[in-house]
This record gives structure tokens, C-alpha cells and sequence, in this order.
């Protein structure tokens, strides 16, 4: 048995729940597993399936309806105490999440409770990943893409990536590049928001997407097959990176398709600080 950062990802959960009442730096929480804000709220999201922002939201709006039931304090007071600028914000969000206004809180109430995440900290040794550091200079690639989220995404990148595929080899050549994209949100499982297709070569009226001078974490999968490639994504994030202390940034990660010694190979690329 191994323990790795989820023992700090506990604390980092018992940090927030301490401090719901306050702001909450990310900056601090980031300090907990070592590395920077945007590495820790991907490590969260992805561990969890639901974006920080998002995580700290509901626990606040679970303690303010305990909050309103319990001590009867006024709408105001509670809106303050959980952050919120004004009353109306604060009650859009609470009936959002409760499904009943916040003056509506009464004995009979239902109210709902999102409870507090805690990770098992003793994790089964994984197996070993073999990868690489590589530099690359800035380099500009040209993409279509289709929106999708983390739920979805297993299916639609493999149609998108054929349809794509039998429309534009015979124009452009093989597929040379896959790119997803993140946002966080509001919405749980929805902070990966795109996936795309994309050559070195410029395409009228594709999307230009320049990525800056870089180190990349190299993962090669020796297959172009979109289970082996979705497979070394999640021993990335769910092995890999938990286990490591490197930064990622804020550029998306890429699939590059090719061929070595004519076998069709996949490297998995993520670019770090």
C-alpha cells in the first residue's frame, strides 16, 4: 500500500469547511498538494467529478439552509456569512439548489445536503508509467471541434473523429492531431467542454490554436485506438498525477496520431511549467 496526496486533498477538503464562511484562496489550496491553482482544481474536478467552485458552492448552500432552519437568522446575515454579494444572488442560489426560497424554510421543510468529500488515503500501488520530457518550440495547429463534457466525451470524440475523418482525408491527409479542451463550470462533469481534430498544415476557415514554447510530458500508447488512448488519459489523471508534483499549464493536452516503423502509435502530450 502507498499513500499519496490524497491524505492533502483531505486536508484541503477539512481546510474548506473550516473557512466556508470566508474567502477561500485558492492559492492556499493549491499549497496543500504542492503544486499550482490551475493543476489543483484539474486534480479535484477529475478526482471528483465536480469543479471546485462548484464543490464549495454547494457546501455552503447545505450549511445555509441548516443555518436558516435551525437559528432562524435573517436571509441577509446568511447570505453574508456564505459569501454572497446581496440577498437576491443569495436567494437564486439557494432556491436553485433547495428548490424553495429561502423564506420558505419552515419545520416542515425539505432542504438538501451535499455532504463533504472525504478520499480514501490509502491507495493500491498502480503500475508503472513509462514517459517522457520533451521541449518544443511555439507551433500553431488548425482545428474543427465539437463541443461534449467528461460524461459524454467517450463516445463523441471517436464519431466526431470519423466523421471527420471520411469528410476531409482525402483533402488534407491522415488526422494528425486530437485536442480536448476544459472549462470549469457551474455543472457538474462538464469541465471537459470540447474535443478536436487538427493538422499542422493551415486550413482555410479552421480554428488556429498557437501553443507557446513548453515542456510536455510524453505518454506513448501504442495504438491510435480511442479505448487504449481514453485508458492512458485516466492513468494519467487518476495514477499519474496524484502521485507527482507537476505543474500543468493552462494549455490543453494533446493526442498526436502517427506512424513508427509503420505501426500506428498515439503520444499522449501534456504541457507542464
Amino acid at each position: 500500500m502507498i499513500v499519496n496526496i490524497y491524505k492533502n486533498l483531505n486536508e484541503m477538503i477539512l481546510y474548506i469547511e473550516e473557512n466556508l464562511e470566508e474567502e477561500i484562496s485558492y492559492q492556499k489550496l493549491a499549497k496543500f498538494l504542492g503544486v499550482n491553482t490551475y493543476t489543483m482544481q484539474r486534480l479535484f474536478s477529475l478526482l471528483t467529478g465536480i469543479s471546485l467552485a462548484e464543490y464549495i458552492r454547494k457546501r455552503r448552500l447545505s450549511m445555509a439552509g441548516y443555518d436558516l432552519y435551525t437559528k432562524k437568522e435573517k436571509i441577509m446575515d446568511i447570505a453574508i456569512k456564505y459569501q454572497y454579494e446581496n440577498a437576491t444572488s443569495f436567494s437564486r442560489a439557494f432556491e436553485k439548489f433547495h428548490g424553495i426560497k429561502p423564506s420558505q424554510v419552515t419545520t416542515e421543510t425539505k432542504l438538501k445536503n451535499y455532504p463533504k468529500i472525504t478520499f480514501q488515503e490509502e491507495q493500491l500501488e498502480k503500475q508503472e508509467l513509462d514517459y517522457e520530457i520533451i521541449e518544443k518550440e511555439s507551433f500553431t495547429l488548425y482545428g474543427i471541434g465539437c463541443n461534449t463534457n467528461n460524461d459524454e466525451i467517450e463516445k463523441d470524440a471517436p464519431t466526431f473523429f470519423s466523421e471527420m475523418e471520411k469528410k476531409y482525408k482525402d483533402l488534407y491527409g491522415d488526422i494528425e492531431y486530437g485536442m480536448i479542451t476544459y472549462e470549469e463550470t457551474e455543472t457538474p462533469h462538464e469541465y471537459c467542454n470540447g474535443y478536436y481534430i487538427l493538422y499542422a498544415k493551415e486550413i482555410p476557415n479552421w480554428k488556429p490554436f498557437t501553443f507557446p514554447k513548453s515542456k510536455w510530458l510524453k505518454f506513448r500508447i501504442s495504438s491510435s485506438n480511442a479505448k487504449d488512448i481514453r485508458e492512458m488519459s485516466q492513468k494519467f489523471y487518476y495514477e499519474f498525477l496524484p502521485s507527482c508534483k507537476y505543474n500543468l499549464k493552462e494549455i490543453p493536452e494533446l493526442e498526436y496520431y502517427h506512424l513508427e516503423q509503420q505501426e500506428e502509435v498515439t503520444d499522449f502530450l501534456v504541457a507542464i511549467e
